[in-house]
């Protein structure tokens, strides 16, 4: 301090601002306290019915997909078995038999997939059974403060055109896989694992690394083995009908890890040019990157302090530490954003893979000081990103920039309860034998 006068140092926050932050967060408690979450989310809820009736009602339907949906499952009414002959205007049937039965109601529903309007209310209630789901999350996790939520569902454009005027595939998956994470949460864990059975017909691609590493880390290797050999029993009795008539065929078909996908689509990788986008070593680059985050999250992050390899053998009831219900969300959230960052290309219907996700990763960051307004504005340049069409060098690498700066978050973390007494705020769950 020199003539009296005292300097603020470089970096330190100006008292008005903060005075000011202060008095605007004191007038608006009811956004930013999470005890409030279940009446925000109600609110929004109901708004969200009426914006759903005025998008089918006011924006025109775009044809992509479902004729192509109908036109295969139609293939199978007509007793076709062999997966190598369905096929619709956009290819052929490429998802696992659990597709076909959930879109052949539909197209009875429809009347034979001609009623779209009929269809698009139905994806409505998709979406709104959705929103209950992830509310619900939020609400028993209490990380998120409640005024983010209208950018979960009111704000974003792309995610209401994928469920109502698009009519995906995509979103009946990940309403079956909120379902499945609230039954995890309540202790229904096989229940929840033949959820997570049939979403693999839709999501092959990453759902068997969450589920994979939800087990290990919650139940032990020894109780994983039983879990995913329940989920490819499933499987085996979905596709019977398929497999009896070609197995190879239905197998080489519905779950073809290795498609190419068209480079003119990616939102991701638009700056790379086409040749490496198509390269098979690149994409072998990033399964091993994927792969690599994932064992590195799961021993560093997951795993509690002094915990050792043996204690992951265990059963939940026999650790010291019990598995909390934020962990499960934690975990499964987290790997499959994982599975984003490293896809090999990222389609604009795949944003509701992770949409809702988002805000629960980013309040869950180690950052603490990440002000509200960051978060924020990462969840807009995300949406932008799904926005801009045709994807540009800059739409994709700025997405690129905020999985980065999630995922460091997501690694700064505080580490897992290392003791009972840290995990006194969230209940344990227990496994409720079905």
């Amino acid at each position: 301090m020199a003539g009296g006068v005292r300097r603020k140092s470089p970096g330190s926050p100006s008292p008005l601002w903060g005075k000011l932050q202060t008095l605007w967060q004191d007038k608006h408690l009811v956004l930013f306290k999470t005890e409030y979450t279940l009446l925000v989310v109600s609110v929004l809820w109901f708004l969200e019915i009426g914006i759903n009736v005025w998008v089918i009602q006011k924006v025109a339907y775009t044809e992509i997909d479902w004729k192509a949906y109908m036109d295969e499952v139609e293939g199978v009414i007509n007793g076709t078995y062999d997966y190598t002959q369905l096929k619709g205007d956009t290819g052929p049937l490429v998802y696992p038999a659990g597709f076909v039965y959930i879109f052949t109601a539909l197209y009875y529903i429809t009347s034979h997939g001609v009623n779209i309007r009929l269809g698009q209310y139905i994806f409505a209630v998709f979406y709104l059974i959705t929103l209950l789901l992830v509310f619900r999350l939020y609400y028993r996790t209490k990380k998120v403060p409640p005024y983010v939520f209208f950018f979960v569902c009111c704000a974003s454009y792309r995610i209401h055109s994928i469920f109502v005027l698009r009519l995906f595939n995509d979103p009946v998956a990940m309403m079956l896989l909120f379902a499945a994470v609230n039954l995890f949460m309540d202790g229904y864990w096989t229940l929840g694992c033949g959820l997570y059975s049939i979403i693999m017909n839709f999501l092959q691609d990453e759902i068997t690394t969450q589920l994979s590493s939800l087990s290990d880390s919650l139940f032990g290797l020894i109780r994983t083995i039983p879990r995913l050999s329940l989920c490819a029993g499933i499987q085996l009795i979905l596709g019977l009908p398929f497999l009896l008539e070609n197995p190879i065929g239905y197998v080489s078909r519905a779950f073809d890890l290795g498609r190419q996908f068209m480079f003119k689509w990616t939102v991701n990788w638009r700056f790379l040019p086409e040749w490496l986008f198509l390269n098979r070593y690149f994409h072998l680059l990033l399964l091993a990157a994927h792969l690599l985050t994932l064992l590195l999250f799961a021993f560093r992050r997951w795993k509690r302090p002094g915990e050792s390899i043996f204690e992951l053998l265990k059963e939940p009831g026999k650790r010291k530490i019990p598995p909390q219900k934020n962990t499960i969300v934690l975990i499964l959230f987290t790997s499959n954003f994982i599975g984003m960052c490293f896809s090999r290309s990222l389609h604009y219907q795949f944003y509701v893979w992770y949409f809702h996700t988002l805000p629960y990763l980013l309040w869950s960051g180690g950052v603490k000081k990440l002000a509200h307004l960051l978060r924020v504005l990462i969840l807009g340049l995300i949406e932008l990103s799904w926005n801009t069409y045709p994807s540009t060098n800059s739409s994709s690498a700025a997405l690129h920039v905020c999985h980065v700066i999630i995922l460091l978050c997501l690694w700064l973390a505080p580490p897992l309860p290392s003791s009972p007494a840290e995990t006194q705020q969230h209940a344990p769950v227990k496994d409720k034998r079905q």
